[in-house]
């Protein structure tokens, strides 16, 4: 018998406020689909980069616009897709900060994208009618 496919999604503002939705929506969800809480933390994470990315580097205006967060679970496999009409953007195109610099010769910015990538197992950027997708997968570790 194949998996269970398991959906959720909570839509949100581009305001910065918003992360408190996304902190309680996650931890409801490690709930219901019984997530330990390290991974939960770190979801969290993830989520707090990419969404201030997009909230404080998507739009030129001062408008409200929704960011659709997308959540499956087949199995083990998380999938979380980041759905916005801000600007495009690949963020899996910059190279990865040289953290190996001190604090003072590192260029500003990039840590984000490195740090989502070292939590999640696959970051997949797409531009499609207009809107930015970011398709982040992570295995789940029983």
């Amino acid at each position: 018998m194949a998996d269970e496919i398991k959906s959720r999604q909570l839509q949100i503002v581009n305001q910065i406020g918003e992360l408190v939705r996304i902190e309680a929506f996650l931890e409801e969800l490690g709930d219901s689909w019984e997530f330990p809480l390290p991974l939960v933390m770190s979801l969290n994470l993830v989520l707090e980069e990419a969404v201030t990315n997009i909230v404080q580097y998507g739009y030129d205006d001062t408008a409200e616009h929704f960011i659709d967060l997308l959540f499956g679970l087949e199995g083990d496999r998380l999938t979380i897709t980041l759905v916005d009409d801000g600007h495009e953007y690949d963020p899996t195109a910059r190279e990865d900060p040289d953290i190996h610099l001190p604090a003072g010769e590192r260029p500003i910015g990039g840590l984000g994208i490195f740090l989502i990538r070292k939590i999640m197992d696959t970051v997949v950027y797409q531009r499609k009618e207009n809107k930015n997708y970011l398709i982040l997968t992570k295995k789940i570790e029983s």
